[in-house]
């Protein structure tokens, strides 16, 4: 169980420092809310519009299952949910408001999570 903490961590890491990377390399905002200059459709958001949560989530489950136990692993489902109605909801209706059409195409072709 060790190693599939390890190694979900690292892969949580690796994803959310790539995801954050393309903010930063396209010039838009990685703080969410802040002005979006772009919309970031290439690399891991070819597969989710949300990568850099996808990526804070299994970093989370690698912990809990370095800590080796299931119960470590119910926080979890409160960070989905606090994500979720704080964050990804608002910032669907922030980017549909700034990028319109474009961002309703992605939206309609990209999953949320995976």
């Amino acid at each position: 169980m060790a190693y599939a903490g390890i190694v979900a961590v690292f892969l949580g890491i690796t994803v959310s420092a790539i995801s954050a990377r393309f903010f930063k390399r396209m010039g838009t905002a990685i703080v969410p809310f802040d002005e979006a200059t772009t919309l970031v459709k290439s690399g891991f958001y070819r597969y989710s519009r949300n990568p850099m949560y996808l990526g804070m989530f299994m970093m989370l489950s690698g912990a809990g299952f370095l800590m080796g136990s299931v119960g470590a692993l119910f926080p979890i489902a409160i960070f989905i949910l606090i994500i979720r109605n704080n964050f990804v909801l608002a910032e669907e209706r922030f980017l549909e408001a700034c990028f319109g059409r474009q961002y309703l195409e992605y939206k309609s072709t990209t999953r949320r999570w995976l």
